[in-house]
Protein backbone atom coordinates (compact mmCIF):
# COMPACT_ATOMS: atom_id res chain seq x y z
CA UNK A 1 0.00 0.00 0.00
CA UNK A 2 2.32 2.70 1.01
CA UNK A 3 5.09 2.00 -1.81
CA UNK A 4 2.11 1.66 -3.96
CA UNK A 5 1.01 4.92 -3.06
CA UNK A 6 4.88 6.60 -2.82
CA UNK A 7 5.92 5.45 -6.20
CA UNK A 8 2.58 6.05 -8.35
CA UNK A 9 1.24 9.75 -9.54
CA UNK A 10 -1.76 8.98 -11.61
CA UNK A 11 -3.14 5.89 -9.19
CA UNK A 12 -6.48 6.28 -11.43
CA UNK A 13 -4.40 5.09 -14.71
CA UNK A 14 -2.17 2.01 -12.94
CA UNK A 15 -4.92 0.78 -10.68
CA UNK A 16 -6.35 -0.47 -14.38
CA UNK A 17 -3.60 -2.48 -14.48
CA UNK A 18 -4.39 -3.90 -11.31
CA UNK A 19 -7.79 -5.49 -11.83
CA UNK A 20 -6.16 -8.24 -13.69
CA UNK A 21 -4.04 -9.03 -10.65
CA UNK A 22 -6.55 -9.49 -8.11
CA UNK A 23 -7.04 -12.91 -6.53
CA UNK A 24 -9.76 -12.34 -3.89
CA UNK A 25 -9.79 -9.87 -0.77
CA UNK A 26 -9.25 -10.29 2.95
CA UNK A 27 -11.70 -12.07 5.08
CA UNK A 28 -12.83 -9.54 7.99
CA UNK A 29 -10.91 -11.10 10.81
CA UNK A 30 -7.73 -11.15 9.06
CA UNK A 31 -4.84 -8.25 9.70
CA UNK A 32 -4.17 -6.34 6.64
CA UNK A 33 -1.20 -5.64 8.33
CA UNK A 34 1.89 -8.07 8.73
CA UNK A 35 3.18 -8.83 12.21
CA UNK A 36 6.55 -7.46 11.10
CA UNK A 37 5.34 -4.06 10.58
CA UNK A 38 4.78 -1.21 13.00
CA UNK A 39 1.03 -0.38 12.71
CA UNK A 40 0.56 2.55 14.47
CA UNK A 41 4.05 3.91 12.55
CA UNK A 42 2.07 2.72 9.20
CA UNK A 43 -1.27 4.34 10.36
CA UNK A 44 0.24 8.07 11.57
CA UNK A 45 2.49 7.89 8.23
CA UNK A 46 -0.67 7.59 6.18
CA UNK A 47 -2.46 10.38 7.78
CA UNK A 48 1.01 12.25 7.35
CA UNK A 49 0.70 11.63 3.72
CA UNK A 50 -2.68 12.54 3.07
CA UNK A 51 -1.53 15.67 4.79
CA UNK A 52 1.08 16.31 2.26
CA UNK A 53 -1.06 16.04 -0.27
CA UNK A 54 -3.56 18.33 0.92
CA UNK A 55 -0.86 21.13 1.44
CA UNK A 56 0.15 21.30 -2.49
CA UNK A 57 3.95 19.91 -1.71
CA UNK A 58 3.61 17.40 -3.86
CA UNK A 59 2.98 19.56 -7.11
CA UNK A 60 5.92 20.84 -8.82
CA UNK A 61 6.96 24.66 -9.61
CA UNK A 62 8.37 24.41 -13.21
CA UNK A 63 9.73 27.92 -12.93
CA UNK A 64 12.67 26.17 -10.84
CA UNK A 65 12.84 22.80 -13.08
CA UNK A 66 12.75 24.97 -16.03
CA UNK A 67 15.68 27.71 -14.65
CA UNK A 68 17.70 24.32 -13.25
CA UNK A 69 17.74 22.90 -17.35
CA UNK A 70 18.46 26.41 -18.56
CA UNK A 71 21.83 26.35 -16.37
CA UNK A 72 22.46 22.95 -17.40
CA UNK A 73 22.21 23.72 -21.05
CA UNK A 74 24.37 27.43 -20.45
CA UNK A 75 27.26 25.35 -18.97
CA UNK A 76 27.24 23.02 -21.32
CA UNK A 77 27.28 25.41 -24.14
CA UNK A 78 30.24 27.53 -22.45
CA UNK A 79 32.56 23.88 -22.26
CA UNK A 80 32.69 24.34 -25.59
CA UNK A 81 32.59 28.00 -26.45
CA UNK A 82 35.46 27.77 -24.13
CA UNK A 83 37.95 25.83 -26.24
CA UNK A 84 36.13 27.95 -29.14
CA UNK A 85 37.55 30.81 -28.21
CA UNK A 86 40.23 30.61 -26.26
CA UNK A 87 41.99 27.51 -27.62
CA UNK A 88 43.10 24.12 -26.32
CA UNK A 89 46.09 24.87 -23.98
CA UNK A 90 46.25 23.59 -20.47
CA UNK A 91 44.52 26.30 -19.03
CA UNK A 92 41.32 26.77 -21.26
CA UNK A 93 41.32 22.74 -21.51
CA UNK A 94 40.94 22.38 -17.84
CA UNK A 95 38.47 25.16 -17.08
CA UNK A 96 36.39 23.67 -20.09
CA UNK A 97 36.33 20.17 -18.54
CA UNK A 98 35.46 21.53 -14.86
CA UNK A 99 32.12 23.50 -16.41
CA UNK A 100 31.03 20.43 -18.57
CA UNK A 101 31.62 17.97 -15.68
CA UNK A 102 28.94 20.58 -13.25
CA UNK A 103 26.91 20.83 -16.31
CA UNK A 104 26.78 16.31 -16.23
CA UNK A 105 25.85 16.21 -12.76
CA UNK A 106 23.94 19.11 -12.70
CA UNK A 107 21.93 17.10 -15.44
CA UNK A 108 22.45 14.02 -13.66
CA UNK A 109 20.22 15.81 -11.12
CA UNK A 110 17.51 16.40 -13.36
CA UNK A 111 17.31 13.35 -14.42
CA UNK A 112 16.51 12.03 -11.14
CA UNK A 113 13.86 14.30 -10.36
CA UNK A 114 12.27 13.65 -14.20
CA UNK A 115 12.59 9.45 -13.50
CA UNK A 116 10.69 10.15 -9.99
CA UNK A 117 7.72 12.18 -12.09
CA UNK A 118 8.26 15.17 -10.28
CA UNK A 119 8.63 17.70 -12.61
CA UNK A 120 5.53 18.05 -14.58
CA UNK A 121 2.02 16.64 -13.50
CA UNK A 122 1.51 14.45 -16.36
CA UNK A 123 3.60 11.31 -16.62
CA UNK A 124 4.55 10.95 -20.24
CA UNK A 125 5.96 14.98 -20.18
CA UNK A 126 8.14 13.42 -17.66
CA UNK A 127 9.47 10.16 -19.62
CA UNK A 128 10.07 12.89 -22.53
CA UNK A 129 12.31 15.24 -20.98
CA UNK A 130 13.82 11.91 -18.99
CA UNK A 131 14.72 11.09 -22.37
CA UNK A 132 16.38 13.99 -23.18
CA UNK A 133 18.31 14.78 -20.16
CA UNK A 134 19.47 11.49 -18.99
CA UNK A 135 19.73 10.01 -22.86
CA UNK A 136 20.78 13.15 -25.02
CA UNK A 137 22.57 15.32 -22.81
CA UNK A 138 24.40 12.47 -20.43
CA UNK A 139 24.42 9.20 -22.99
CA UNK A 140 22.86 6.73 -20.94
CA UNK A 141 19.57 5.08 -21.14
CA UNK A 142 16.49 6.33 -19.03
CA UNK A 143 14.75 3.08 -19.05
CA UNK A 144 17.72 1.32 -17.84
CA UNK A 145 17.98 3.94 -14.93
CA UNK A 146 14.31 4.00 -14.12
CA UNK A 147 14.75 0.08 -13.56
CA UNK A 148 17.81 0.08 -11.03
CA UNK A 149 16.54 3.24 -9.61
CA UNK A 150 13.18 1.91 -8.41
CA UNK A 151 14.71 -1.76 -7.22
CA UNK A 152 16.93 0.70 -4.93
CA UNK A 153 13.86 2.56 -3.52
CA UNK A 154 11.44 -0.65 -2.51
CA UNK A 155 14.34 -2.20 -0.64
CA UNK A 156 17.33 0.14 0.04
CA UNK A 157 20.24 -1.19 1.38
CA UNK A 158 18.59 -4.46 1.17
CA UNK A 159 21.19 -7.44 -0.10
CA UNK A 160 19.93 -9.04 -3.31
CA UNK A 161 17.27 -6.86 -3.91
CA UNK A 162 18.79 -3.16 -3.80
CA UNK A 163 21.36 -3.00 -6.85
CA UNK A 164 23.31 0.11 -5.56
CA UNK A 165 24.80 -2.24 -2.91
CA UNK A 166 25.73 -4.98 -5.50
CA UNK A 167 29.56 -4.45 -4.77
CA UNK A 168 29.00 -6.41 -1.79
CA UNK A 169 31.07 -8.30 -1.11
CA UNK A 170 32.85 -8.59 -4.27
CA UNK A 171 34.79 -5.38 -4.34
CA UNK A 172 33.81 -4.47 -1.00
CA UNK A 173 32.23 -5.37 2.36
CA UNK A 174 29.65 -3.27 3.72
CA UNK A 175 27.66 -3.46 6.79
CA UNK A 176 28.53 -4.46 9.92
CA UNK A 177 26.51 -8.00 10.23
CA UNK A 178 27.79 -8.65 6.68
CA UNK A 179 31.03 -8.27 7.08
CA UNK A 180 31.06 -10.60 10.37
CA UNK A 181 29.42 -13.20 8.35
CA UNK A 182 32.00 -13.20 5.71
CA UNK A 183 34.69 -13.03 7.65
CA UNK A 184 33.25 -16.47 9.59
CA UNK A 185 33.05 -17.92 6.28
CA UNK A 186 36.77 -17.53 5.59
CA UNK A 187 35.30 -15.61 2.20
CA UNK A 188 37.93 -13.14 0.68
CA UNK A 189 37.72 -11.61 -2.65
CA UNK A 190 39.42 -8.34 -2.07
CA UNK A 191 41.81 -7.35 0.99
CA UNK A 192 38.85 -5.82 2.65
CA UNK A 193 41.17 -4.65 5.87
CA UNK A 194 42.38 -2.15 3.43
CA UNK A 195 39.16 -0.96 0.93
CA UNK A 196 38.89 2.43 2.85
CA UNK A 197 42.14 3.23 1.37
CA UNK A 198 41.38 1.63 -2.36
CA UNK A 199 38.06 2.71 -2.32
CA UNK A 200 39.49 6.29 -3.53
CA UNK A 201 40.99 4.68 -6.69
CA UNK A 202 38.16 2.50 -7.43
CA UNK A 203 34.56 3.61 -7.43
CA UNK A 204 34.10 7.58 -7.34
CA UNK A 205 36.79 7.50 -10.40
CA UNK A 206 36.11 4.00 -12.25
CA UNK A 207 31.81 3.73 -12.00
CA UNK A 208 30.96 5.91 -14.33
CA UNK A 209 33.87 5.40 -17.53
CA UNK A 210 33.83 1.62 -16.56
CA UNK A 211 30.89 0.19 -15.19
CA UNK A 212 28.28 2.43 -15.81
CA UNK A 213 29.36 3.18 -19.11
CA UNK A 214 28.69 -0.45 -20.42
CA UNK A 215 26.20 -1.48 -18.22
CA UNK A 216 23.91 0.93 -19.32
CA UNK A 217 24.20 0.08 -23.24
CA UNK A 218 24.23 -3.92 -22.34
CA UNK A 219 21.25 -3.57 -20.66
CA UNK A 220 18.85 -1.27 -23.21
CA UNK A 221 20.58 -3.52 -25.89
CA UNK A 222 19.55 -6.76 -24.40
CA UNK A 223 15.74 -5.19 -23.55
CA UNK A 224 15.86 -4.05 -27.02
CA UNK A 225 15.37 0.07 -25.77
CA UNK A 226 15.60 0.89 -29.04
CA UNK A 227 14.00 4.34 -28.58
CA UNK A 228 16.81 5.02 -25.57
CA UNK A 229 19.76 3.72 -27.96
CA UNK A 230 18.65 5.65 -30.63
CA UNK A 231 18.60 8.79 -27.93
CA UNK A 232 22.16 8.01 -26.71
CA UNK A 233 23.82 7.93 -29.80
CA UNK A 234 22.69 11.56 -30.62
CA UNK A 235 24.97 12.63 -27.58
CA UNK A 236 27.70 10.47 -28.84
CA UNK A 237 27.48 12.14 -32.36
CA UNK A 238 26.97 15.49 -30.67
CA UNK A 239 29.59 15.30 -28.46
CA UNK A 240 32.38 13.84 -30.61
CA UNK A 241 31.32 16.41 -33.53
CA UNK A 242 31.27 19.27 -31.84
CA UNK A 243 34.74 18.58 -30.02
CA UNK A 244 36.29 16.68 -32.11
CA UNK A 245 36.67 19.81 -34.54
CA UNK A 246 38.57 21.36 -31.82
CA UNK A 247 40.50 18.48 -30.22
CA UNK A 248 42.83 15.60 -31.71
CA UNK A 249 41.84 12.44 -30.94
CA UNK A 250 44.27 11.63 -28.19
CA UNK A 251 43.24 14.92 -26.78
CA UNK A 252 39.38 14.19 -27.23
CA UNK A 253 39.64 11.03 -25.75
CA UNK A 254 41.57 12.02 -22.86
CA UNK A 255 38.54 15.28 -22.24
CA UNK A 256 36.29 12.88 -22.31
CA UNK A 257 37.33 10.15 -19.68
CA UNK A 258 38.54 12.88 -17.68
CA UNK A 259 34.87 14.74 -17.37
CA UNK A 260 33.92 11.03 -16.82
CA UNK A 261 35.82 10.75 -13.91
CA UNK A 262 34.96 13.67 -12.23
CA UNK A 263 31.31 13.38 -13.26
CA UNK A 264 31.74 10.19 -11.34
CA UNK A 265 33.65 10.88 -8.40
CA UNK A 266 31.23 13.67 -7.69
CA UNK A 267 28.12 11.27 -8.26
CA UNK A 268 29.79 8.42 -5.68
CA UNK A 269 30.47 10.48 -2.88
CA UNK A 270 27.21 12.36 -3.19
CA UNK A 271 24.80 9.23 -3.43
CA UNK A 272 26.78 7.19 -1.12
CA UNK A 273 27.01 9.43 1.76
CA UNK A 274 23.06 8.96 2.82
CA UNK A 275 23.23 4.82 2.45
CA UNK A 276 26.81 2.92 2.98
CA UNK A 277 27.52 4.43 6.69
CA UNK A 278 23.28 2.68 7.31
CA UNK A 279 22.12 -0.52 8.41
CA UNK A 280 23.06 -3.41 5.32
CA UNK A 281 21.24 -6.37 5.85
CA UNK A 282 18.90 -8.72 4.38
CA UNK A 283 15.29 -7.56 3.75
CA UNK A 284 13.40 -8.04 7.34
CA UNK A 285 10.19 -6.80 5.53
CA UNK A 286 9.67 -4.11 7.71
CA UNK A 287 7.22 -1.19 7.08
CA UNK A 288 7.36 1.61 4.64
CA UNK A 289 9.00 4.31 6.95
CA UNK A 290 10.68 1.96 9.03
CA UNK A 291 12.39 0.46 5.74
CA UNK A 292 13.35 3.96 4.52
CA UNK A 293 14.95 5.28 7.64
CA UNK A 294 17.30 2.43 8.19
CA UNK A 295 18.75 3.48 5.44
CA UNK A 296 18.79 7.04 4.79
CA UNK A 297 20.62 9.69 6.26
CA UNK A 298 20.47 13.43 5.71
CA UNK A 299 22.86 16.25 4.85
CA UNK A 300 22.45 19.99 6.80
CA UNK A 301 20.59 22.63 4.69
CA UNK A 302 22.90 25.52 2.86
CA UNK A 303 22.61 26.81 -0.59
CA UNK A 304 25.42 25.26 -2.02
CA UNK A 305 24.68 21.74 -0.49
CA UNK A 306 21.03 22.11 -2.21
CA UNK A 307 22.60 22.68 -5.05
CA UNK A 308 25.90 20.41 -4.79
CA UNK A 309 23.77 17.32 -4.39
CA UNK A 310 20.73 17.81 -5.97
CA UNK A 311 18.89 18.32 -3.13
CA UNK A 312 19.21 14.62 -2.54
CA UNK A 313 20.81 16.12 1.08
CA UNK A 314 17.29 15.56 1.88
CA UNK A 315 17.72 12.19 1.38
CA UNK A 316 15.32 10.74 3.93
CA UNK A 317 12.54 13.15 2.87
CA UNK A 318 13.27 11.52 -0.92
CA UNK A 319 12.87 8.32 -0.02
CA UNK A 320 9.56 8.07 1.83
CA UNK A 321 8.04 10.30 -0.94
CA UNK A 322 9.96 9.65 -3.80
CA UNK A 323 7.75 11.72 -6.24
CA UNK A 324 7.64 14.84 -4.16
CA UNK A 325 9.66 17.83 -6.07
CA UNK A 326 12.51 18.45 -4.82
CA UNK A 327 12.28 22.34 -4.05
CA UNK A 328 9.87 21.55 -1.13
CA UNK A 329 12.07 19.10 0.61
CA UNK A 330 12.59 21.45 3.15
CA UNK A 331 8.64 21.97 4.03
CA UNK A 332 7.93 18.90 4.67
CA UNK A 333 11.04 17.35 6.76
CA UNK A 334 10.09 19.29 9.90
CA UNK A 335 7.06 17.06 9.99
CA UNK A 336 9.35 13.96 9.21
CA UNK A 337 11.29 14.80 12.46
CA UNK A 338 8.47 14.92 14.48
CA UNK A 339 6.80 11.76 13.24
CA UNK A 340 10.21 10.24 13.98
CA UNK A 341 11.01 11.74 17.37
CA UNK A 342 6.55 10.25 18.09
CA UNK A 343 8.06 6.59 17.31
CA UNK A 344 11.50 6.77 18.81
CA UNK A 345 13.23 6.31 15.50
CA UNK A 346 16.42 8.28 14.69
CA UNK A 347 16.60 10.79 12.60
CA UNK A 348 20.21 11.54 11.31
CA UNK A 349 21.04 14.77 9.99
CA UNK A 350 25.36 15.80 9.58
CA UNK A 351 27.25 18.04 8.16
CA UNK A 352 28.32 17.68 4.54
CA UNK A 353 32.24 16.91 5.33
CA UNK A 354 31.04 14.66 8.03
CA UNK A 355 28.94 12.63 5.59
CA UNK A 356 31.73 12.26 3.37
CA UNK A 357 34.33 10.81 6.15
CA UNK A 358 31.42 8.45 7.54
CA UNK A 359 31.58 6.79 4.06
CA UNK A 360 35.65 5.86 4.86
CA UNK A 361 35.06 5.35 8.56
CA UNK A 362 31.82 2.70 7.72
CA UNK A 363 34.24 0.98 5.13
CA UNK A 364 37.24 0.80 7.24
CA UNK A 365 34.85 -0.66 10.26
CA UNK A 366 33.47 -3.16 7.98
CA UNK A 367 36.70 -4.04 6.88
CA UNK A 368 38.17 -4.35 10.27
CA UNK A 369 35.01 -6.59 11.58
CA UNK A 370 35.73 -8.78 8.52
CA UNK A 371 39.50 -9.50 9.53
CA UNK A 372 38.71 -9.89 13.19
CA UNK A 373 36.39 -12.50 12.10
CA UNK A 374 38.40 -14.10 9.88
CA UNK A 375 41.35 -14.21 12.00
CA UNK A 376 38.87 -15.95 14.67
CA UNK A 377 36.90 -18.79 14.69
Amino acid sequence: QDAFEAFHVDKVLVSKYLKSLQIGELAPDQPSIEPTKNKMLVKDFRELRAAVEKMGLLKPNQLFFFLHLAHILLLDTAAWLILFYFGTSLVPFIVSLVVLTISQVQASWLQHDLGHLSVFRKTKWNHLLHKFVMCHLIGASAKWWTLLHSRHHAKPNCFQKDPDIDMHPFLFTLGKKFSVELGIKKKKYMPYNHQHKYFFITLPPLLFPTYFHCHTFYIAYTKRYWVDLTWMLTFYIRFFFTYGSLLEIKSLLAYYFIFRMLESSWFVWVSQMNHIPMDIYYDNNLDWVSTQLQATCNVEQSLFNDWFTGHLNFQIEHHLFPTMPRHNYWKVAPLVKSLCAKHGIEYQCKPLLTAFADIVHSLKNSGELWLDAYLHK
